[in-house]
């Protein structure tokens, strides 16, 4: 399988097909850094709102990974020789990124920056360690199981996503991405929406930055 592949420093170096996956990821790092950055001078008056966003960037990660354990792994063990033996290691980061998740949240419903502070860091190092971890496996394995494979199994997962969960996970996905991104990956009919009216609600409400 082809080595080497990686979004941590960019989707340059990836096959185009891989973006959307990549996107997602690069959005989950994007806000771990953002979280970690304003822990230690929330305030209260904005801490509803923080809480918020982070309950539809929770409610996307929880999806994209259940996602991955019920379609994708599913379709890798199946498709991709080899596959079957790396995966059993991506268990436990699950795991692990639940429990971090689980400290974020409990942290926001207190009036308590230094324990915010902690989860925060927590999780930011967990989500980096785990998505780099993840991709040394998975991306290869895409390549592997070739584009016309892997588009229906990803055709699958975004079919998948409650209102709730796509209505956030399109401009999140996209946001800082630019437009000519999103209008190589999204179908015209998707991408007026994405880039529109889901837009314009993801910006006023989750956009707290």
């Amino acid at each position: 399988m082809t080595a080497g592949l990686s979004s941590e420093h960019g989707l340059d170096g990836l096959p185009e097909n891989l973006h959307g996956f990549a996107l997602l990821h690069r959005a989950m790092r994007r806000d771990a850094k953002k979280l970690l950055a304003v822990a230690p001078k929330l305030s209260s008056s904005k801490r509803t709102r923080v809480a918020s966003w982070w309950d539809q960037v929770r409610a996307t990660i929880d999806w994209h990974h259940h996602t991955e354990d019920d379609i994708l792994w599913p379709e890798l063990r199946a498709k991709v020789p080899g596959f079957a033996e790396r995966e059993v290691d991506m268990h436990a980061d699950h795991a692990a990124l639940d429990q971090a998740m689980d400290a974020v949240t409990a942290a926001l419903r207190l009036d308590d920056n230094a324990a915010l502070v902690e989860a925060a860091t927590r999780f930011d190092a967990i989500i980096h360690d785990h998505l780099r971890a993840e991709e040394t496996i998975v991306l290869p394995a895409f390549v592997a199981m070739g584009k016309r494979a892997y588009g229906g199994v990803e055709r699958r997962i975004m079919l998948s996503a409650p209102p709730g969960v796509l209505a956030f996970l399109l401009p999140w996905m996209f946001d800082g991405a630019g437009s000519g991104r999103a209008a190589a990956l999204m179908p015209l009919p998707v991408r007026l929406i994405g880039l529109t009216a889901l837009n314009f609600r993801y910006e006023r409400s989750y956009r707290w930055w």
